[in-house]
């Protein structure tokens, strides 16, 4: 990190930490009234989740990231822009996740997760079962799960087991849904590497 990433962590992360509190509304967590909460998981450099929140002012967006370098490059886009509809959370998303009330988030954004390419790491995926439950239960009905990846084995094993999740429909109507990237879907620095492949898109609607 830099200097002056360096002195956000010590001056605006504090500020802007969600703190997990079992059953606490979401939308508390925002010093102004936002008419929905988002959460983003793992938001790498923070590119899409600026582009979300400058294009939705109304909406309260919770980042998880625990990787400092992606934490640090978000923290500097904030200061430099002051939004205040963002809070973040630099540790395991599952702390948070767990505290979120039933049918609180309006929307989940899971984008080019690390694949864990070998089959013996395939558990350390973040999309299993287990996961999806939890997401079902934070999401409002009629609500969106949006994941992407340039992995085509982690898309066969999301898809598996997206399709079989009974809360989740797949909103696809065509191959071009899930291959054409949606205009509200801002291209991240990691996406237009693929490095492992051509990127997908899915959109899941909670049940």
């Amino acid at each position: 990190m830099s200097a002056r990433q360096a002195g956000l962590f010590e001056s605006l992360l504090p500020q802007l930490r969600v703190k997990p509190e079992k059953s606490r509304d979401p939308r508390d967590y925002f010093d102004r009234e936002v008419g929905d909460v988002w959460l983003e998981i793992g938001f790498g450099g923070g590119e899409h989740l600026i582009w979300q929140a400058e294009a939705h002012p109304d909406i309260g967006i919770i980042g998880a990231e625990p990787y400092v370098a992606g934490m640090a490059k978000l923290l500097s886009r904030i200061a430099e822009r002051g939004f205040t509809n963002i809070r973040l959370y630099p540790e395991d998303a599952h702390d948070v996740i767990e505290t979120l009330p039933n049918a609180s988030v309006g929307r989940v954004f899971i984008l080019f997760p690390d694949p864990w390419p070998k089959t013996r790491h395939h558990k350390r995926r973040f999309l299993q079962m287990e996961m999806l439950d939890a997401l079902a239960r934070i999401l409002k009905p009629g609500g969106e799960l949006r994941f992407a990846s340039d992995d085509a084995g982690y898309l066969g094993f999301a898809l598996e087991r997206l399709m079989a999740h009974p809360a989740f429909q797949w909103t696809a109507a065509g191959p071009s849904d899930w291959k054409t990237r949606p205009a509200d879907w801002p291209e991240t620095r990691y996406e237009a590497k693929q490095l492992h492949g051509p990127p997908v898109f899915l959109r899941f609607a909670r049940r």
